[in-house]
């Protein structure tokens, strides 16, 4: 049977979502919390391949399982068997055997915090992206807005990023503060590798008033990497939901 799971992991532990020999990662994970349930050898295909270090709240993986429990059972099993790495399978269900977590996506949310203070982390620590600068926020989202739309990223896209096309259709880029905390909220049907962190660092100047949003616009019509500002650290990055079927811009 196939299953979709709904997954959350605090990334800091681990080399990213996929596996890798360099260390550990969020798949082998849950892959070994299979075999330790159901004595077989699984490979589960993810929503998003998450970096080293990025979180989530809401990563969809699809595993094909013969062992039969009913739902409630296969999460409560599995998230024993991931004990004591920061993993939770949150829900469990049985899916067409059609289904990809991954192609079969309509929509990905993604949530960058940043907290803007001059003292120092304790409980956001490697959760969020500490900026001691002052922050404009109204106009980092001014900015942010010159970037929604269909566009060539390439400005936006890391050098090793394997899409086979830089155009993207960018359907929300929002920027919020409440307090400390600015809020970036990411949605589309897929993006480039780093383009969320691309995004967050170049509004970040914007933030500092190193950059205006005429000036994100430019960098965005160049087509040149090296027009983007620093990227910003893996620490703040959230994967907070992941749409099938009809598409939607909305986030949680």
């Amino acid at each position: 049977m196939r299953w979709k799971l709904i997954i959350e992991y605090d990334g800091s532990p681990f080399v990213g979502w996929q596996r890798q020999d360099n260390g550990p990662s969020v798949q082998a994970a849950v892959e070994q919390a299979i075999l330790k349930l159901s004595g077989e050898v699984v490979t589960i295909a993810a929503a998003g391949r998450t970096d080293a270090g990025v979180h989530a709240f809401g990563q969809v993986a699809h595993a094909d399982i013969a062992k039969e429990l009913t739902p409630d059972k296969m999460r409560d099993a599995l998230n024993a068997h991931l004990r004591p790495h920061p993993v939770a399978v949150l829900s469990a269900e049985i899916v067409a055997d059609a289904f990809h977590a991954r192609f079969d996506a309509t929509g990905r949310h993604y949530l960058y915090r940043i907290v803007n203070r001059r003292s120092p982390l304790t409980f956001d620590l490697a959760k969020a992206w500490q900026v001691q600068a002052p922050l404009d926020a109204e106009a980092m989202h001014a900015a942010a807005r010159r970037l929604v739309g269909h566009h060539d990223f390439t400005t936006f896209r890391a050098a090793e990023c394997q899409a086979k096309s830089p155009v993207k259709t960018l359907d929300r880029l929002d920027v919020s503060r409440v307090g400390e905390e600015i809020s970036v909220r990411a949605s589309a049907r897929s993006f480039l590798h780093h383009q969320v962190r691309s995004m967050v660092g170049t509004l970040k100047m914007v933030g500092t008033g190193k950059m205006t949003a005429n000036d994100v616009a430019a960098a965005l019509a160049a087509r040149d990497r090296t027009q983007c500002g620093p990227v910003a650290p893996p620490d703040g990055l959230y994967l907070v939901r992941v749409d099938y079927g009809v598409r939607s811009t909305s986030s949680t």
